[in-house]
């Protein structure tokens, strides 16, 4: 059995969580940061943000709210076998761009310009790696159809083929990212989220990441319980 006990969005001007059904506004991208860190998603400042490309940016935060929904704790120096999985329609497409516009302006004379980016699509996922802890794999995989369907599909493959026992799986472009947080049935922590065969049934009939939050939120929790422990026996 897979769980997904968290699920993190941000779309327009909002973003949120479905478990913990929170839901707040931000006036600017480059606000989410600050407040996600006042509302304690963020344990301690993502080291080197503000340098992070758009979709970078996204995807942390993504990431960050799906942890956060999920009752995960992490703190610096702490490492957690979470494998991360990521996918959008355009990979570093925009990075490369402002890349070579760069080198192009610097007058072509260096192997880069004075920009800092991201020209790897599993970059954005590689940062969020290393600021919460996750040792499992890193992957970042282009989808031509269905995008978060086969996410799902992929993600959950990846639990049973015993590569990682929690895995985050985030589709984030420039303007939003959805993020969900997978584990096996059983696995620590305990607590309230939803069967897989629940959020796939939703994201299939959805067309869009508006209706897949709606969906989340009118769907019904259920109480995942702690693995019974066996006696010791002398």
């Amino acid at each position: 059995m897979i769980d997904i006990n968290g699920i993190g969005w941000i779309t327009g001007k909002k973003y949120g969580c479905v478990v913990k059904a929170l839901s707040r506004p931000f006036p600017q991208r480059k606000s989410i940061h600050a407040q996600l860190s006042g509302e304690g998603v963020f344990s301690y400042p993502v080291k080197n943000f503000g340098r992070f490309d758009r979709v970078s940016k996204m995807t942390c935060c993504a990431l960050g709210l799906a942890i956060y929904d999920a009752g995960i704790i992490y703190a610096e120096g702490q490492k957690q076998d979470i494998g991360l999985l990521g996918t959008n329609e355009a990979g570093a497409l925009s990075s490369n761009i402002a890349y070579f516009k760069d080198y192009v302006e610097s007058g072509r004379t260096l192997a880069r310009g004075n920009l800092f980016i991201y020209t790897l699509p599993s970059s954005p996922l590689a940062e969020a790696a290393i600021h919460f802890g996750c040792q499992g794999p890193v992957i970042y995989m282009g989808f031509q159809h269905r995008a978060i369907p086969s996410l799902l599909s992929y993600a959950k493959g990846m639990l049973l083929g015993e590569k990682v026992q929690k895995v985050l799986a985030v589709k984030a472009d420039e303007e939003e990212a959805l993020c969900f947080f997978l584990q096996e049935g059983g696995a620590e922590p305990p607590g309230k989220g939803f069967g897989f065969d629940t959020i796939e049934a939703i994201a299939g009939q959805a067309s869009n990441i508006d209706q897949i939050i709606e969906g989340a939120q009118k769907a019904p929790l259920k109480i995942q319980k702690a693995p019974l422990k066996k006696k010791e026996t002398r």
